[in-house]
C-alpha cells in the first residue's frame, strides 16, 4: 500500500504504518510457526481446535503480505495456537529491534513499545489509576505470601532446633517475617479498598490471605436486601 497525501500537501504515512504493523505480525507468526515446526495447515487446525477457524490459505496470504486486513481477534487466536502471548506477535522483542508505535512517530525500541502497549511504561502522559492499583495489589499479595511462607519455615526451625541458641535465632526471624506479613497485608488491604472506591472489583484472594478483607457485617447485608 502506497502513502497518500493530505489536503494540506503533507504526506500521510498512516497506510504505510498499517502495512508495517501487519508485516511485523505476519513475520512473527511465520517465524514462530517454523520454530514450532508447524505447517500452515497445522496452524489452521490449531486455530479451529481453539474455536475460531482461520483457514490455511488465509494464513498463507497473511504471511506473504497478500492480505489487506488482520482483525484483532485473529491475533488473539493465532497467539494461543502458537503458544505465545498476543503482545509478542505485535512487538516481537528480541527479533525486531525497532517498531513504529503510531503513525507520524519515529521508530523506537521494540521493548519500549511493548511496555507502552501493556501499560508497564510511564512517561507517555497517560495514567490509569485502576491499572496502577492492580499492579500494587499483585506486588503486595506476593510480598504477603512470601512473608507467611518464610514465617512458617522459621517456626518449624524454632520447633526443631537442636539447641537454645538456634531456637532463639529462628524465633527472632519468625517474628520479623510475621511483622513483614502484617505490613504487606495492610498495604494489600489498602490497595483493595482503593479498587472498590474507584468502582472496581478486587481479584479473589488465596486462602492464606482470607483475613485481609474486613469481615462482612451481616446486618448491613440484610439491610441491603
Amino acid at each position: 500500500m502506497t502513502q497518500t497525501w493530505r489536503d494540506d500537501g503533507t504526506e500521510d504515512d498512516v497506510p504505510e504504518w498499517v502495512d508495517q504493523v501487519m508485516a511485523t505480525v505476519a513475520a512473527e507468526v511465520r517465524r514462530r510457526r517454523k520454530e514450532l515446526r508447524m505447517s500452515a495447515q497445522d496452524l489452521a487446525d490449531a486455530c479451529e481446535e481453539i474455536g475460531y477457524p482461520i483457514p490455511r490459505n488465509v494464513i498463507a496470504n497473511m504471511e506473504s503480505g497478500r492480505r489487506a486486513t488482520l482483525p484483532l481477534v485473529e491475533v488473539l487466536v493465532l497467539a494461543e495456537a502458537l503458544r505465545t502471548y498476543p503482545v509478542c506477535l505485535l512487538y516481537p522483542v528480541g527479533y525486531v529491534d525497532r517498531v513504529q508505535r503510531l503513525p507520524f512517530r519515529a521508530s523506537e525500541p521494540t521493548w519500549d513499545a511493548m511496555r507502552w502497549f501493556t501499560g508497564d511504561k510511564e512517561g507517555f502522559g497517560v495514567e490509569d489509576s485502576m491499572l496502577r492499583a492492580f499492579r500494587a495489589h499483585v506486588s503486595h499479595q506476593r510480598a504477603a505470601l512470601a512473608a507467611l511462607k518464610a514465617e512458617k519455615h522459621e517456626r518449624w526451625k524454632a520447633e526443631t532446633a537442636p539447641n537454645q541458641a538456634e531456637r532463639e535465632e529462628a524465633a527472632l526471624a519468625q517474628a520479623d517475617y510475621a511483622e513483614r506479613a502484617v505490613q504487606a497485608k495492610y498495604r494489600l488491604r489498602s490497595a483493595r479498598a482503593f479498587i472498590r472506591e474507584d468502582g472496581g472489583t478486587p481479584p479473589p484472594l488465596p486462602p492464606e490471605l482470607a483475613d485481609v478483607d474486613p469481615p462482612v457485617d451481616s446486618t448491613t447485608e440484610e439491610n441491603d436486601l
